[in-house]
């Protein structure tokens, strides 16, 4: 599977590098495209901070919980223009989905995430968690360059604390703020920007959860992928979103559309009794997720007066 995903993003990558040859010291930008893959299992409490769980591969997607865990995948490249998940990765995206979904060729989630070199030396160099865990425990399925990432720089236990106390102290307020937007729309009864307003808190509180526990987030909107990223900090998260029922899916898919849909489609369309349903939810999310984040806090703060 890893040989055939690998081919799948390179191929995508490859297809682009000779369509923009963009100079680079002095190269183009193919020749330093690197493909690493990470299998990033869910961490289960009590875990170290900071580690992605080892051998805690889940793959339950025909129980009543339904949870299944992915296969995550980095690509490093040298130019940011090749970042542009949306105009140089949605045909790579969509293969995977259509590979998962449809053809069945792929049995397991596959997400990927995409950075330049420098993106990548900074977080290691700024004691960044996932970056770390990429460096330590990645496994390179393909490499233009043999070229070593960096030797980590992990963050002293005060630098760490100060950090996560920062990042809680923006996002979980900025969460709450969106939920009280969107309560306020609901009671006006203007759906679409509730729904949206709802997508928002929920994004928040994930950016929050991971900002927090990891030092990183990825820079998308998607809920499903920030969701099974956030979920691997800690398994009380994957309680939150029920899977057992279509329609469990079907409101939390909707949600997930809102973040376009609900502002441009006059074609979207979301109920009360989902938006109610949805917002027990994403209550529930924000109550785990302050509960997560504090007990991080606390156990840097020990951390710290070692």
């Amino acid at each position: 599977m890893a040989i055939q995903l690998d081919f799948e993003l390179h191929g995508a990558a490859s297809e682009l590098c000779h369509r923009h040859a963009w100079p680079d010291r002095g190269n183009h930008a193919g020749n330093h495209l690197c493909v690493y893959g990470k299998l990033l299992c869910r961490r289960p409490r009590g875990h170290n901070t900071g580690r992605y769980a080892r051998g805690g591969w889940v793959d339950e997607p025909h129980t009543a919980k339904g949870y299944q865990s992915d296969f995550d995948l980095l690509v490093i490249v040298n130019h940011q223009k090749l970042t542009d998940r949306v105009e140089f990765w949605a045909t790579a995206e969509d293969r995977l989905n259509r590979e998962l979904a449809i053809t069945k060729a792929l049995r397991t989630p596959v997400n990927f995430i995409v950075h330049t070199l420098q993106e990548v030396n900074a977080g290691l160099s700024e004691g960044r968690y996932f970056f770390i865990d990429i460096a330590r425990d990645g496994i390179a399925l393909y490499q233009s360059d043999a070229t070593d990432l960096p030797e980590p720089q992990p963050k002293t236990p005060n630098q760490a604390l100060a950090m996560a106390r920062e990042y809680f102290d923006e996002w979980l307020p900025s969460a709450a703020e969106f939920f009280d937007n969107f309560e306020f729309n609901l009671r006006q009864g203007r759906r679409s920007n509730a729904a949206f307003q709802l997508h928002q808190a929920t994004e928040r509180y994930l950016h929050c959860v991971l900002l927090v526990c990891s030092f990183y987030t990825p820079h998308v909107h998607n809920l499903g992928f920030l969701r099974t990223q956030a979920e691997r900090i800690d398994p009380r998260l994957i309680e939150v979103w029920p899977r057992e029922t279509k329609a469990d899916r079907s409101r939390f898919e909707k949600l997930k559309e809102a973040y376009v849909k609900a502002r441009y489609s006059r074609h979207y369309r979301i109920t009360e009794n989902e938006l109610v349903w949805l917002a027990r939810r994403v209550e529930t999310l924000g109550h785990v997720v302050q509960v997560v984040c504090e007990e991080h806090i606390a156990a840097l703060e020990r951390s710290a007066a070692a």
